[in-house]
This record gives C-alpha cells, structure tokens and sequence, in this order.
C-alpha cells in the first residue's frame, strides 16, 4: 500500500479537496471554499494547508466566527444542500463564537463543517492562551459546547483517526435524515503531527445523495388515508426543496386537487399564481392557510419539522385531523401520531400519486382554497400599497416588502431571519419563481441576514440577493458587509430602523407588559442617540443612501439594481404595524401578576391552549 506522509492539518485539506459531487448533472467540489479566521490554534498547520491548497480549497478571511458560520450555512440553504463550506476558528473566544453559527445549522437541518481549533492533546503546556480549564475534567474544552448543536462532533487526539472520522462527518452532512452540522476539533499539537497516510485515503470520491423510497405498507397506509379525504391538504417544507420536489409537489396538487400551504422553510415551494397555492401557514402565516389548515381533516406534511410557528403550537389543525407525515426522519414523520411515511419527498410523492390514481379531491374544497386566497392577496395588496399612510406616517414593513414583491426580476433571491420580518416577509413577498427565497426561522438567528446573504451570493453569484434586516439585526452582527464588499459578492441590504427590537415590545404589550429595554426610547440611557446605518455602511466600502417614503425606495432599488458593490439602503420605519392574520402561538405569560393587563393575557392564553391537539 503506497503512502505518503503529511501533516494532520494537510491530509484533511487533501481529503477535502478529494471529495466531489454532481448538480445537474456537472461534477463539482464538494467543499467548495473555507471561511478562516486564524489565530494561534489553526495559522500555522491548517492555515499553513490551506495556503497551499490554493484555488483548489480557496479560502475566504471573515471578520467574525459566527458570521463565518452563518455564511455557511446561508451558502448550504442556496445550494439546498448539495455542496457544503467549511469554517475553521482558533481555540477558546473564536471557537465558541460559531457555537451559534452551528446551532443556526442543526436547527434548520443545513450541512456545515465547522474546523475548531483546540487545546494540547499532550497537555504539557497547559493552560494554554485561550484555554478554559475544568478542576475535575481535564478533558473538557470550549469545543465540548458543540455537542448539543452539532450532528457529528470528534476531537482528533491522533492524526490516523482522520481516517475514520472524516468519511463519517461528510456522510451524516450529506445524509437526508441525520443532515446538519459536522464538528472536527483539532489540537494544536495534532495538526502539526505526521503520519504515513494510505493514498487511497485521497482518492477522488464522487458523493450521491440517496433517495430512500417508502415502505410499501406506509405507502398503502397513507393512500387509503387520503382517499378517505373530503378536505385534503398538503403542508409543504424545506424538505420539498432539498429534494427538488417541487415540480412533483405541484403536479401532485393539480393532478389530485388538493391545496398547498407552506412552512417558512417551505416558502416559494410553489410560485404565488399557482393555482392550489393558499399561502404560509401558522402564527406568522396568512387567513386563507389557517382557514384550511383549521378546517382540514387529512394533512400531507411532506419534508417539514412541525415546528410551533408552523402549527400555531398545535392549534392550527383540528384534533381528529389525520396527519401523515411524508419526511426522510423517522423523527418527524411520527410527530403528533402522524402516519409516517419515511422517504424521500420526491420519491414519496411520486409513489402516492401512482396509488391515488383517478382520485381527486372534492371541487367545493378547492373553490374554497381558492376563495380565501384571493381575499388574503387582496389584503396583502391594500396594507403594502404606497398610499397607505399609518398614524405615524413612515413606511411599514409590507409597504418596504412591498415595493421589492412589486419589482422583482427573473433571478432575484430575497432574505431575512429575525425580528418582525420573517413575518411580514413570508406574507407580503408574493413569488413569481420557485426558490427564491430564504428565511431563517428555525433558530431565528439575529445577523443572519447579512451574513447569510453573503454565503448565499457566493452560491448564487448570477442572482440578485436582496436581504432585509433591522436596525436591531443590524446592530448585532454588520460586518460582513465589509466582507462583501472585499470579495466582490453585491449584496442588496435594505435597512429598516423601527427604533429598537420592535416586534419584541410588541409581544411584551400584547401580554400585558409596558414596553421596557425592547425600544431604544424605552430603555437605560444617557442620552437617547440613533445610527446613521447609511453612513456606517459606507465607512465599510458599501454603496449607501438613506430614503425617507416608499416611493423614494423604489428609486433606491432601481439605483442599487445597477451597482457594482454592496448597497445598503436605509430608512425609518413605523415600529408599530404589524401583518395579521397568524394563528395562536403559545408563550409563557406570568400565573400571578398585579396587573390586569396580563391577568387577560394569561387568561386569553389559557382559552388559547384549549384548542391545542396533544401529541408526542
């Protein structure tokens, strides 16, 4: 067996460098770029590696951890999990900074490799710089925090372990059921560390994702279920575009008539027009989904985790709906006493329309669907028209989604994640394409939208990536703007300054608190002072300008549409009107209070959770 003998740290960039995939039919890398911030615990074996690597591996500097991280995953979610970056941290502060970055990933089931660096395997120079000790558990790092956010975790006390753990971190990444985060913590002393590696370990490999079919039985089962339907329909989720199902999804609907509602996840499965698309579903999601949602008694939930925004915390369906659950994990085809249906969604739903064959669902239920759909695009319509003026006179949020649902062009790819404008954005953003969309709503993590979006101009470098965020957002995690602008990845940012955490003082005051510490003006301060985003952004090489109306931001996006760099877009918006029309959604509201504000909130939470379906 011929050898050759590397470091730790340059066989694992070998090994990367090694492993291939096939989209559309094109092999391509599978790890195609590493996001690298260095420090003494990766510079100088995996950066010196990586540095060799060249245009094989290229590498690309963030300007933090977690925004490494998050570009990752955003780049995963545009790609819908057919090629994955890898991020790699110094030990100690670096490292615990992606912790975030990988919760973002194992919550919303998206592939990343995240390389940490970590203490001596040897522990003669302990403690080290950076390091955090346990009296009791010498074995503890900072890396340990991974575990509860990482699919595949493995510290490498020796290099030849690379040999069995890389293969197994790459196969849970790419793994439809088990997909998520892959967590390799490398010692500094065992990067630098040598050994004779067998060269079929380098070998090139091409990756092919497998596409489990149902279980006979589960198949029949499902079928006989649906038949039995009056009032069918079908919950799309991000697992519809993982699996390229989305032409199936919709020739499934027309050909059996049965109506479509998505998870956020889930969002643009079907374009806006289509004829059996009823819209989003759940706390943030719209009248005409909750109608039939509540009113439906078999439900197809095909590639969805069912999480409360989607169910409106269990209360979104009736209690003797019967649900089947159509998702490669076991876990969640089960959820809530589903009829399970474990496979891929594709294939799945290829199956079920060979056996439904000649069925259709009753007319009455989609005229219904199509009645109460049309009611919400017309509500959508009056509340996002320019007009509309509000007591405080800025643009809402529907307005600003508005004016870009309005323009939108062939190739435009739109993003948020946190505060109010998953909300509004799922609502008010009426898709002409499939896929054009990404909104972080299972870990609701705040900076993903810059970040994110930059991972996602990275694999989407033809599209127009047009991403949405707060002032809030905006504050916490900015500075992959400038990472942009150094890369050359044009970005659309659209900066909406509501004057705080807005949509979070208003759950505060609609269960009965006063508004503390969420506004800027409602909190501890010297003196009350508020951003220039326009000019902070500037300062980092952005394209910039403020806009004060509707009609001005519509002058804004045709300029920035023709810019060359990242283009940030700011504007004052009103931090009071919200989209309506979300189902219940169960929050903890104190048993005892003084006030009589939150004793009705507690009361109307109780009738609330009165509705909920019990489930496992």
């Amino acid at each position: 067996m011929s050898t050759t003998r590397l470091t730790t740290a340059a066989a694992i960039v070998r090994y990367l460098i090694a492993q291939r995939t096939v989209i559309d039919d094109v092999e391509v890398p599978l790890f195609p770029g590493v996001f690298a911030i260095f420090g003494h615990g990766n510079v100088t074996s995996l950066g010196l590696a990586l540095q060799a690597a060249g245009d094989d591996l290229p590498t690309w500097r963030g300007q933090n951890e977690q925004g490494m991280g998050l570009a990752a995953v955003g780049y995963a979610k545009a790609m819908q999990r057919r090629q994955i970056m890898v991020a790699t941290s110094s030990v100690g502060p670096g490292a615990l900074n992606m912790v975030t970055a990988a919760g973002v990933a194992h919550a919303n089931r998206l592939p990343a490799l995240f390389l940490v660096g970590d203490t001596f395997a040897s522990r003669l120079p302990d403690p080290v710089l950076q390091q955090v000790e346990h009296f009791g558990d010498p074995t503890i790092t900072v890396n340990d925090a991974f575990k509860s956010v990482s699919r595949y975790w493995d510290r490498i006390m020796r290099p030849e372990q690379i040999i069995h753990s890389l293969p197994h971190a790459v196969a849970v990444m790419l793994d439809p059921a088990d997909c998520g985060p892959a967590v390799i913590a490398l010692p500094q002393d065992v990067q630098a560390e040598a050994f004779d590696f067998p060269d079929e370990f380098f070998a090139t490999t091409v990756h092919h994702v497998a596409r489990r079919r149902p279980d006979l039985g589960q198949l029949e089962r499902a079928a006989a279920a649906l038949r039995s339907a009056k009032r069918p329909l079908i919950i799309a989720g991000g697992g519809v575009h993982y699996s390229q199902a989305t032409a199936d999804l919709a020739a499934f609907s027309e050909a059996h008539g049965v109506p479509v509602v998505e998870t956020t996840a889930g969002r643009t499965c079907l374009p806006a027009v289509h004829p059996f698309n009823a819209g989003p579903v759940g706390a943030t999601g719209c009248t005409s989904a909750n109608d039939l949602a509540g009113a439906a008694d078999v439900i197809l939930a095909v590639g969805t985790r069912l999480q409360d925004f989607t169910t409106g915390s269990w209360t979104a369906f009736a209690r003797d709906a019967q649900l089947i659950g159509l998702n490669a994990a076991t876990f969640d085809a089960v959820k809530h006493r589903s009829l399970p249906l474990v496979g891929d969604a594709r294939e799945g739903l290829r199956e079920l329309d060979e056996r439904l064959s000649g069925w259709v669902a009753d007319e009455d239920w989609a005229l219904r669907a199509k009645n109460v759909t049309a009611d919400y695009h017309a509500y959508i319509d009056r509340i996002a028209d320019p007009a509309a003026v509000g007591e405080s006179g800025r643009p809402t949020y529907a307005q600003v989604i508005g004016v870009v649902d309005r323009a939108q062009q062939p190739r435009d790819y739109v993003f948020a994640a946190a505060g109010g404008f998953p909300g509004e954005l799922i609502n008010g953003w009426r898709a002409k394409e499939v896929g054009d969309f990404d909104c972080e709503y299972g870990f609701s993590c705040m900076g993903y939208e810059i970040s994110g979006a930059w991972g996602a101009k990275m694999a989407r470098p033809n599209d127009e990536v047009i991403t949405f965020v707060g002032d809030g957002s905006y504050m916490m995690m900015n500075s992959d703007l400038y990472s942009s602008v150094l890369s050359g990845h044009k970005l659309i940012v659209i900066v909406c300054d509501n004057g705080g955490f807005a949509v979070i003082n208003r759950l505060q005051t609609n269960q009965g608190g006063l508004p503390f510490n969420n506004l800027i003006e409602n909190a501890r301060h010297h003196e009350l002072v508020y951003v220039d985003f326009a000019a902070h952004a500037a300062a980092m090489g952005c394209d910039s300008e403020r806009v004060a109306s509707v009609h001005e931001l519509e002058g804004a996006l045709k300029r920035a549409r023709h810019n060359d760099r990242t283009t940030v877009i700011a504007l004052l918006t009103d931090a009071y009107a919200w989209t309506g029309g979300g189902a219940f959604w169960e929050v903890g509201v104190p048993e005892v209070s003084d006030r009589p504000e939150v004793q009705a909130a507690k009361a109307k939470m109780i009738s609330g959770k009165q509705q909920q379906r019990i489930g496992t």
